[in-house]
């Protein structure tokens, strides 16, 4: 099971993974209007990059923005999250072994003292995010239970490879949920609102531009709205 889980289903995950960002991100680019979405982007091509580049960098910038420096608790909490999510499973040492077994090639890896408070913080971070969302009135009401779906996907394999990394005995079951579970969220990566994942940068840079040309970025009189 473990050679199969690692093996021939983590390549159809990966594929699914990879295809289904590009094809997300091809949908969102071809989705565009042209009159409303589009308008001068390519003449004023300069104006339109530089709003893109300042909004995405300002909004990976914690307290970058207004909304994040309204928001203190929240954003602490979402940059754990994120950076947690992004960063433990591409330099955990165990992940890098396995690659370098598998694949030939590894990244650098974090201790493993670190790798465990990452692991603890972004299932932390989840767990207040979530009830966050049963707190707040205004959050509630807007949130479902495919929302605490996402949120449990997206943090399983945290959950279960922190206890298949402490499980002294009957560890190997954890391990294949682990892997599972990992395979599971890069597919529900392209699949599901966590394809945010990419289109986040997508929609910053096209607000960006939006700003960056349309609303006042170029403070330009031959720019009529």
């Amino acid at each position: 099971m473990y050679e199969f889980v690692t093996g021939p289903l983590a390549w159809l995950a990966f594929l699914v993974f990879f295809i289904g960002i590009i094809v997300r991100l091809v949908f969102y680019v071809r989705g565009l209007d042209w009159k409303l979405d589009r308008v001068t982007y390519s003449v004023n091509t300069s104006y339109g990059v530089r709003g893109a580049v300042r909004s995405i960098l300002f909004w990976l910038t914690p307290f970058g923005t207004h909304s994040w420096r309204d928001n203190p608790g929240f954003t602490i909490l979402v940059f754990v999250l994120h950076l947690g999510l992004i960063f433990t499973p591409l330099l955990l040492l165990a992940h890098n072994i396995f690659l370098q077994e598998r694949w030939g090639f590894s990244l650098w890896s974090m201790p493993d003292a670190l790798s465990d408070v990452m692991t603890i913080a972004v299932i932390a971070s989840a767990v207040l995010l979530a009830l966050r969302r049963i707190a707040l009135p205004e959050v509630r009401i807007i949130t479902s239970a495919y929302d605490y779906l996402m949120l449990a996907i997206a943090v399983a394999p945290f959950v279960t490879g922190l206890i298949a990394r402490y499980a002294y005995t009957h560890s190997e079951p954890w391990l294949i949920a682990h892997v599972l579970s990992g395979e599971l969220f890069l597919v529900a990566i392209p699949l599901t609102k966590l394809s945010h994942f990419v289109l986040f940068f997508a929609t910053r840079a096209q607000l960006g531009m939006d700003y960056g040309i349309k609303r006042g970025g170029m403070k330009s009189s031959g720019i009529n709205w």
